[in-house]
């Protein structure tokens, strides 16, 4: 995608740094780099190859941008930050100056923020979700990782964009950043693929007319994947289908509890499918997910014009409105309410309803639109 250049505004030199090197993170890395560098500026990315995954590094290499450097950073603080450290800012040095440093998730932001040398290029963070926006957090680790980010927020920020508004309230009514700091630009996506359903389904080994709830995400406590198949075990019907795709270290335990459900016939895992390819063959989405900031999994789904099923975490009432292009539930490990969501979904009448809004609203969530508004950001800061 090209995206024109403005003739106004001056070309940018832009470093953007991120640690978890994949997901919906990694997504959102890979299309504003690549954008911004067909908007004309200068783009410099530092990613580390630690949780790095093979899709996003190849996407990534393929990018004509002016350079790409793998630093090891670890997600949890340790001593290796200190490396990291250092090479970050070595790099800041010798490609430098920049106009902008943007640091994608808690770690990168951290490292990218802090101390920069010399003449201080505008600094801004995008934490693809708080720590803090995560339910289980224990009250110490609240304590810790809130007051890293508010300390950071406030004093080494000059913006930090958030990616849904549920994001932004959180930023400033948790983590007390002040709001003159605080950005929305909600991530933004290429319209997913269509017209082989037939054949996606065959991959999966689902009949081509049996209704299919489709997950897609890392197989992490964040994303709850237990939660579903506990739900899809309770619904009425038992010709349903339920297609898992992503991986991750839950991904035997999945497995393991799948089998002892029973429902070996019924449930598809498929790791290798790309997750914007899979949904179309999906007939509804379902993200139990603990905590989210904006996932780009809703996002492409919503631009699938898929129907949906998603616990109230961020972003999730961005892209759903509850009753019309799908259903809201409790964000619980109580799987009652989500297999009753999903049983009011098999409803052939409530099904249809749910999939004209759907379809509507597939245009919303333009990939443009996200890079427009993040260099707006860029822009306003530097003025």
């Amino acid at each position: 995608m090209t995206l024109p250049a403005t003739t106004a505004d001056r070309r940018l030199t832009i470093l953007e740094i991120l640690e978890p090197s994949g997901g919906g993170s990694g997504r959102h890395f890979v299309d504003l780099c690549g954008a911004l560098a067909a908007r004309g500026h200068k783009v410099v990315a530092i990613y580390s190859p630690v949780r790095a995954e093979a899709r996003f590094v190849q996407e990534l290499k393929a990018l004509p941008l002016a350079g790409i450097h793998a630093v090891s950073m670890s997600r949890a603080p340790s001593s290796s930050d200190i490396a990291a450290y250092r090479e970050i800012h070595r790099i800041i040095a010798d490609e430098g100056p920049f106009d902008i440093v943007h640091g994608h998730s808690s770690k990168a932001g951290a490292l990218a923020r802090i101390g920069l040398p010399g003449q201080k290029p505008a600094r801004i963070y995008t934490p693809h979700a708080f720590r803090t926006m995560d339910p289980t957090l224990g009250r110490i680790g609240r304590l810790i990782y809130g007051g890293i980010e508010a300390v950071l927020g406030r004093f080494f920020s000059d913006a930090v964009i958030c990616v849904s508004d549920d994001e932004k309230i959180h930023a400033e009514r948790s983590l007390h950043i002040p709001e003159r700091l605080l950005h929305t630009v909600v991530n933004g996506v290429v319209t997913p693929p269509s017209g082989n359903r037939d054949g996606i389904r065959q991959k999966l080994g689902v009949d081509p007319d049996r209704f299919l709830f489709g997950f897609v995400g890392r197989l992490s406590a964040q994303k709850a994947p237990e939660r579903l198949i506990e739900a899809f075990a309770r619904i009425t019907s038992t010709d349903a289908a339920l297609a898992i795709i992503g991986s991750g270290e839950l991904e035997a335990e999945m497995r393991t509890l799948v089998s002892a459900k029973g429902l070996q016939n019924r449930v598809h895992f498929a790791p290798e499918i790309p997750g914007a390819e899979a949904m179309q063959a999906f007939d509804c989405l379902v993200m139990p997910s603990r905590y989210e900031a904006m996932s780009y999994v809703m996002l492409e789904a919503a631009a699938a014009g898929l129907p949906m099923i998603l616990t109230t975490v961020g972003g999730a009432s961005t892209v759903l409105d509850d009753g019309r292009n799908g259903i809201l539930v409790e964000n619980a490990d109580d799987p009652a309410a989500l297999a009753a969501a999903m049983d009011r979904m098999l409803d052939k009448s409530a099904f249809a309803a749910f999939r004209t809004v759907a379809s509507a609203r597939r245009d919303r969530y333009s990939l443009d639109r996200m890079v427009e508004a993040t260099e707006a950001v860029y822009r306003m800061v530097l003025r």
